[in-house]
């Protein structure tokens, strides 16, 4: 998890907006704006000890390092979203949660973004989903993109990503804090998504992400919290599923994840 200084700039050749964008992601995460002028990401990396540095360009908020970048881009929700309206598809996330218009779902580790905005999609305009999120960073890069990003020329999809509710907070306490049968679905994928262009093993944007292994008090909290199922993703040969007690299962015959499902309305 991060701890280190949050050092803010822009590209280097800045709009009004990107100047704005810098301030907002500055006083969010109680960091610093410094200027960018002619220095490489690496250059005010070094200057003020932080190897991971938050940048406001091209409409955005991007996490940057020497190797790695993070931002928001809904690409593979497009592609589902897409197989799901044109081929009558089924997405394997939304058959495990069993999620309908107007249910809700609650989110525990956004990552990237795709499934919640699959989630949202799912459970339509009267529907909620509340994803959240432990790292501030992630949180606010990601977070900034479903509720900013227009590249996508598609009005369900963009619908769906502008519903979602990003919190940052970490799952354990955030259970802990809801009332009973709060949410229709709780979903979990601990499994850390990679979100760089460029996959570089310790780089210390993959640290942000909370890699902490799924507790058996999470779950039961969970379904405490869920009024019909609680889901978790892992790889298709994972052991975690008997040992948090996820014995029904879906997914793609030859995926290399699985949906675990726990059926709370029996």
């Amino acid at each position: 998890m991060q701890n280190f200084p949050i050092i803010v700039t822009t590209g280097r050749k800045p709009t009004e907006a990107d100047h704005a964008r810098a301030e907002y992601a500055a006083e969010t995460l109680g960091g610093r704006v410094v200027p960018r002028r002619s220095d490489s990401v690496a250059a005010i990396s070094e200057k003020y000890g932080a190897p991971v540095i938050v940048v406001a360009r091209d409409d955005t908020i991007v996490l940057e390092e020497a190797n790695d970048t993070m931002f928001f881009h809904p690409s593979m929700a497009h592609v589902r979203l897409k197989n799901i309206r044109l081929h009558g598809a089924a997405d394997h996330l939304i058959t495990a949660l069993d999620i309908k218009p107007g249910q809700s779902v609650l989110d525990c580790t956004l990552g990237l973004g795709a499934d919640a905005i699959v989630e949202s999609y799912a459970v339509g305009e009267k529907g909620q989903v509340v994803a959240l999120e432990a790292s501030p960073l992630i949180a606010i890069a990601i977070g900034y993109g479903l509720a900013h990003h227009n590249g996508e020329n598609n009005y369900d999809t963009v619908s769906a990503m502008r519903r979602v509710q990003v919190v940052n907070a970490d799952y354990r306490d955030y259970l802990k804090s809801l009332p009973d049968k709060s949410f229709d679905a709780v979903y979990f994928d601990p499994m850390f998504r990679h979100p760089m262009e460029k996959s570089v093993a310790l780089s210390p944007l993959r640290e942000l992400a909370e890699g902490s292994p799924l507790d058996e008090d999470s779950v039961k909290e969970a379904c405490r919290v869920a009024r019909h199922r609680v889901v978790m993703k892992e790889a298709w040969y994972s052991k975690e599923f008997a040992r948090l007690g996820f014995t029904e299962f879906s997914g793609g015959k030859w995926s290399k994840v699985r949906y675990g499902i726990i059926r709370v309305d029996k």
